[in-house]
């Protein structure tokens, strides 16, 4: 079972492949999780609106998509995830790019372990989760 990383329509992101994974089988672990095969597709705004509108029927931009394919505790998916939102999104909350990478690259983690971000209560224990895994991360990313 494997986390591999695919890059589409952007310029690769540098980071150490070996502790990206490590982190985030520790991410899957401390929800009783298993990984099974994972894969993050790195792409630009254009390509992930196109995926949404495809085959979620939403014509807007958005900077993660996660198509779920979990089998009991065995954690299956492919993650989309737009460089162009992320990079927006860093400027808005005026933090580094690899720390809004890293928080959106758990966040599709999060969602395949059980948790939801539909209501404000569960934003809130979203984002609490995300800082909380975070605080398990060392990477530097670049």
């Amino acid at each position: 079972m494997a986390i591999q990383f695919f890059v589409e329509d952007v310029d690769p992101v540098k980071f150490t492949k070996k502790n990206m994974i490590a982190w985030l089988r520790q991410v899957i672990s401390k929800y009783d999780k298993k990984v099974g095969n994972i894969n993050y597709i790195f792409c630009s705004d254009e390509y992930l609106r196109n995926i949404n509108i495809e085959y979620l029927k939403h014509d807007y931009y958005t900077d993660i998509i996660t198509f779920n394919y979990t089998e009991k505790s065995t954690i299956n998916s492919d993650i989309y995830i737009s460089f162009d939102r992320v990079h927006e999104n860093s400027l808005e909350f005026k933090v580094d790019f690899g720390v809004e990478l890293k928080r959106v690259m758990v966040h599709g983690i999060l969602h395949l372990v059980g948790l939801n971000d539909e209501t404000e209560s569960d934003k809130m224990k979203m984002r609490l989760a995300e800082d909380e895994c975070l605080a398990l991360s060392s990477i530097i990313l670049f």
